[in-house]
This record gives C-alpha cells, structure tokens and sequence, in this order.
C-alpha cells in the first residue's frame, strides 16, 4: 500500500494518476475516485486501486466497502489516509507539499522495513 497525504491541492490525485498511468500505459483514463471512492485498474495479473478517503467520515466505513487490506495480487494508492484512522496498513507513505514555486512540489517519503531495499532506488531514479 502507499499513502498520498498533503493537504488540498498538494498534488496527491496528480501523483495518483501519473504513477497508474507509468503502470497501465500513459493513454490510459484516470478519473478521481472522489465520489466512487475506489477505482479499480486491472493491469496484467494485479490490480492496481486507486482509493480517495477524502469523503470518508469514520474509519468504520471502511468495511461498509470492503477496504481493510490489500489482497495478494492488489497494489493499493490511498489519498487522504488518515481519515483512516491507522485501520489500513501502510508500507510507503508519501507526503506532499507546496515548493517554492506555484508548480512545485516536495515530496517526503517514510517507509516500513519492506522497502528499506526499494526505496533508494526510487529517490536516486
């Protein structure tokens, strides 16, 4: 699982769609799941979920929609996962903030003992 927090504006749905589409292919459809809640992108044999928690008003709704943690096979992207209330597992966390231009954004990445090999490739790319 990774998280996207930031606060509104941040950049956390651009960052959704852009790591879906380096996945799926860069013609694929991207909608925000802010209504739907969750979105799903079956690509090869997994399935990538896109999930926007925004809306979310008590973490108990999570099993009201079948969210409690990644089955095998699934990649989940949560937006907003505090409103969780910790209920999801999270491996990567990536929180977004406003740069020093209007455009810019940093980017502060924490991540559990899992991607202690993954994750300095992913800065160093």
């Amino acid at each position: 699982m990774i998280a996207l927090s930031g606060p509104l504006g941040a950049g956390k749905s651009e960052l959704a769609r852009a790591l879906i589409r380096a996945r799926a292919g860069a013609k694929i459809e991207v909608p925000s799941p802010s209504f739907t809640l969750v979105q799903d992108y079956p690509i090869g044999d997994l399935v990538l979920r896109h999930i926007d928690l925004y809306r979310l008003k008590d973490p108990s709704e999570l099993l009201e929609i079948g969210l409690e943690a990644p089955e095998s096979g699934e990649i989940w992207l949560v937006e907003w996962p505090e409103h969780a209330g910790g209920h999801l597992p999270t491996t990567l966390r990536i929180t977004l903030e406003q740069g020093p231009a209007p455009d810019a954004r940093r980017a502060h990445f924490t991540a559990d003992a899992s991607w202690q090999t993954r994750l300095p490739a992913l800065l160093n790319d």
